[in-house]
Parts: C-alpha cells; sequence; structure tokens
C-alpha cells in the first residue's frame, strides 16, 4: 500500500509538471492573435468598418478617435494575455447616457469580426477573443 500511494505521488507529480511546461510552450490568446501589430491593424480596420455604417458611427461622433484606438488597442491586448494593462473608464461608465442597443452592440461585434477576419485573425483566436469580451455586454448595456 505504501509502495502504491509513493507510486502515485511520483505520478501525481511528474503529470503536474509535465502541465506546466505544456501550458509555458502554448501560445497565448495575444500570440496566437497576431501580437500588437495585428491587434491595431484589427483597431484601425474596425474603425473604417465603423465609419461605414451610419447606423453606429453616430456613437462616436464627439470621439477623440486616436484616443479611443489607443484605448481599444490596450483593451484587447491585455484581454488577450498580452503585456498591456487597459486602465481606461470601467464599461459601464464609458457607456452611459449613449442610448446603445442590442442591434449596435451586435453590429460592432459583427464589425469587430469581419475586421478579425480580413487580418487574417484565424477563427479560434477570434472565437477566443469574442467569448473573452462577451462578459463586457452586460456592462456595456447596463444590465447590473
Amino acid at each position: 500500500m505504501r509502495r502504491y500511494l509513493m507510486a502515485l505521488m511520483l505520478t501525481t507529480i511528474t503529470l503536474s509538471l509535465a502541465s506546466c511546461a505544456h501550458n509555458r510552450n502554448q501560445a497565448t490568446l495575444y500570440e496566437r492573435l497576431g501580437g500588437q501589430p495585428t491587434i491595431d491593424a484589427v483597431v484601425e480596420n474596425l474603425l473604417y468598418r465603423i465609419a461605414d455604417d451610419a447606423e453606429v458611427v453616430v456613437f462616436f461622433a464627439n470621439t477623440n478617435i486616436d484616443l479611443f484606438a489607443e484605448s481599444l488597442a490596450s483593451q484587447l491586448c491585455d484581454i488577450s494575455d498580452g503585456p498591456c494593462r487597459y486602465e481606461g473608464p470601467p464599461m459601464d461608465r464609458a457607456h452611459q447616457h449613449m442610448g446603445v442597443t442590442n442591434v449596435h452592440f451586435n453590429r460592432v461585434v459583427e464589425h469587430l469580426d469581419a475586421a478579425m477576419e480580413e487580418e487574417d485573425v484565424t477563427l479560434g483566436a477570434r472565437n477566443e477573443l469574442l467569448g473573452r469580451l462577451a462578459p463586457l455586454y452586460a456592462e456595456i448595456m447596463r444590465l447590473q
């Protein structure tokens, strides 16, 4: 019995170490997205799509677009485990009094997905990023 417990313990330790080594070699979402150059390209692409969407662009009429682009890129970098730290306002405060509807929200998500696809972000990385952004819906729509 003692020998069995010792073997079980050694096996557990070995598997734990192997798992840690495997996780260290696994690319982060940030890396799978293509790092900062791709994130910056996606944000720029997204902004052009928003500018061409008459129903969504109105929400950005009084926005400093350069600051918005920088903030969004930082947020995408942060949420994808990159080296950035998003220091912008909370989503509920940033979107208060905007009157964003589900239609508007979904259009921006569609534009973001299309921008990522055009910048050659893989489907898996796109889905994972959108999944990480999904919890922000409640804040943006002020559903707390």
